[in-house]
């Protein structure tokens, strides 16, 4: 359900810069982003003068993007099983090492091709490990109603800095020189380090250790794919990444060839892109107030759809303009929407998970794309590249019928902390198989209810980590119900409990009021033994002869 919000719209929008840690932090990496959109024009530059391959000048942007790609995942499970502060340090840090490294070669005359992809694949890495942890700070450090607005905000200042940087990294080029370009990038990758240091956060802690990476990844994509809203979510931004990434993939031959332009006519059309961005930023809390979230998302594919459309047919650079302020505009509010449904769609311990997924997935989808119309431009026409874009942006625009998505849930109060029951046995943290079962009591005319409580109930367990979970009744004595599911370990089955939100804890309550018998649901815990029959040695084995 869609919340209604009685701040004005301005004040919505900059809300979250009112809080000192999320400003201090977004200002800082509008300036890296700065910093690094000046030095790729500046690698893409100094590639092209020492290399004569086209392949190594593409293969720029490739170095630092195919990290996010690759590692992604892993950078979600690392996220969330460790300090998200410590993680985005530790991508900042490698950021500015590869930034600081390529300065020094430049100033040295020791630049090579291969070490110049071998710095940006490493800063790459950098911007793999940082996203998803300070995406997944934003609802640490924000009250939840605030996230949206957050969200916006570090989409809009992105592409502000996104239609500044290359221009400003040409102007620097031409007046003072490649090395001034890569002393700006080092210098403005050391002030989100120093923001980050100072900046201290409160984050709920657990008395669990550390999940285990690869144990973290399985529960992530294990989530992931259980939960509906976020499913559909990550459908509609990868379709949406294939489709819409024409606009920018194929700009540059719009601009050669329909156009008739040069470089400047190419900044003009992407600073209208950012400027289209920027405005739908700033309008986006009012837009939220008269049209649902989902359907938000909806319009602006059909306006990137619009602006596939108006590209290839127009020679006027005003239109051409126009068509792409408009792809701008629905290109902030899709994305910008879908990485709020997937944050307000995740529990805390998994948010960094399935952002990581949603990031992979998406710049999955537009590396794709950026091939898939590339080729369709080369072996047939430009227009029909485009038209077949705006196609299927239509297609995901029409998906809001059948894969809707919530955008927005009210706050949930912290649930209470989990106090694990007192164990005859002495269970180590690697003791299992545990089973699970709960004995209900449940009258016919409660039948109903309970069967719908249990079905929420079967799917809020799955996604925290039960195992095999069934719902069976007695033969005997039909009003008696039992639950059952397994965890691998009894360190799954505490984890599993401290996963369960306030919401899921109403739930138990609910079902517990429909218990028709004494006290409460009984829980039983068991461990599961092996009793396969194994022959040794000191057994006899006896024959026995047929008469």
């Amino acid at each position: 359900m869609q919340r209604e919000d009685s701040r004005p719209a301005i004040s919505t929008a900059l809300a979250p810069l009112q809080n000192p840690v999320f400003r201090s932090i977004w200002t800082a990496t509008q300036i890296s982003s700065l910093g690094w959109l000046v030095q790729t024009t500046a690698i893409s530059w100094l590639m092209a003068t020492i290399s004569t391959s086209e392949l190594m000048v593409a293969l720029v942007q490739a170095s630092s993007t195919l990290p996010a790609f690759f590692l992604s995942i892993l950078a979600g499970a690392i996220a969330d099983s460790f300090s998200r502060r410590g993680v985005m340090l530790a991508g900042h840090l490698l950021i500015a090492l590869a930034s600081l490294t390529l300065a020094i070669s430049v100033a040295l005359g020791l630049v090579s091709p291969w070490l110049i992809l071998g710095l940006g694949f490493l800063a790459g890495c950098g911007f793999a490990l940082n996203d998803p942890a300070w995406h997944a700070s934003v609802g640490d450090i924000l009250e939840k109603r605030d996230i949206p607005a957050a969200v916006m905000l570090m989409s809009v200042g992105y592409n502000i800095v996104r239609s500044t940087g290359p221009a400003i990294g040409g102007a620097i080029l031409a007046f003072f020189g490649t090395l001034a370009a890569f002393v700006l990038a080092a210098l403005s990758d050391l002030i989100p380090l120093a923001a980050i240091s100072r900046s201290k956060w409160h984050v709920r802690s657990s008395s669990l250790p550390r999940e285990r990476v690869a144990t973290a990844i399985h529960d992530g994509l294990r989530f992931t794919a259980m939960s509906s809203e976020i499913r559909a979510a990550i459908v509609r931004g990868t379709l949406f990444g294939v489709a819409s990434i024409s606009i920018l993939a194929l700009l540059p031959l719009i601009v050669r060839d329909h156009l008739e332009g040069g470089p400047i006519v190419y900044g003009a059309l992407l600073a209208a892109f950012g400027i289209g961005a920027f405005t739908a930023g700033l309008s986006s809390s009012y837009l939220r107030q008269i049209v649902s979230q989902d359907r938000l998302v909806a319009l602006a594919s059909v306006a990137c759809a619009v602006c596939c459309f108006l590209l290839p047919l127009t020679a006027s650079i005003s239109v051409a303009a126009l068509a792409l302020a408009i792809g701008g505009a629905g290109w902030l509010l899709t994305w910008t929407g879908i990485d709020v449904a997937i944050q307000l769609s995740s529990p805390r311990w998994v948010v960094g998970r399935t952002l990581s997924i949603y990031y992979a997935l998406s710049y999955g989808g537009m590396a794709a794309g950026s091939w898939i119309w590339g080729a369709v431009a080369q072996n047939y026409v430009l227009t029909i590249a485009f038209e077949g874009a705006a196609a299927v942006l239509l297609l995901v625009a029409a998906a809001v019928f059948v894969l809707p998505i919530e955008l927005w849930e009210e706050s949930e109060k912290d649930a209470p902390e989990f106090v694990p029951p007192s164990l005859a046995l002495d269970l180590k943290p690697r003791s299992g198989p545990i089973v699970v079962k709960v004995e209900y009591a449940i009258a016919e005319q409660d039948l109903e209810a309970f069967l719908e409580c249990m079905r929420e109930r079967r799917r809020i367990q799955s996604q925290a980590g039960a195992r095999n979970w069934t719902l069976q009744r007695n033969l005997l004595t039909p009003n008696r119900w039992t639950e059952t599911f397994r965890t691998p370990t009894w360190m799954d089955y505490l984890r599993l409990n401290h996963r369960l939100s306030a919401a899921d804890n109403e739930l138990s309550e609910r079902l517990a009021a429909l218990h028709d018998g004494m006290g409460a649901p009984e829980t039983v815990l068991a461990i599961e033994r092996a009793t396969t029959w194994v022959r040794t040695r000191s057994q006899p084995i006896t024959r026995v002869s047929r008469p």
